[in-house]
């Protein structure tokens, strides 16, 4: 098994390597529009089917972030959408664990008052 050292370097040289493709792609006309035509069409596909699964059995939320996940590869407003929705889920899970904890706290309390 690779080290870290190792594992980390590879995935900087893929990154820069991505990153190189992108720009290449990018600078031809007719490339850029083909990439950002098919971007559009996956990512919108994934968006529809978060929001379809949200009414219907499914991972609604997730099909929905990864929507915008692959639309804010492109898009700007996709990108201000998966930032809100980012501090939204954040918001979401600090309200969760202080919820748990008052509950844990209260129980504790009960515990000890009750006579045993």
């Amino acid at each position: 098994m690779p080290s870290g050292r190792t594992r980390s370097r590879r995935w900087r040289r893929l990154r820069t390597r991505v990153r190189v493709w992108r720009i290449r792609m990018h600078s031809h006309p007719v490339l850029h529009w083909t990439w950002r035509t098919v971007v559009t069409v996956v990512g919108g596909v994934s968006l529809i089917a978060g929001i379809i699964m949200c009414v219907t059995p499914g991972p609604g939320i997730g099909g929905i972030i990864l929507g915008l996940a692959i639309l804010a590869t492109e898009y700007a407003w996709a990108r201000g959408l998966l930032n809100r929705a980012r501090r939204w889920a954040h918001q979401a899970k600090d309200s969760a664990v202080r919820t748990q904890r008052r509950r844990r706290e209260r129980r504790g309390l009960r515990r000890l008052r009750s006579p045993g």
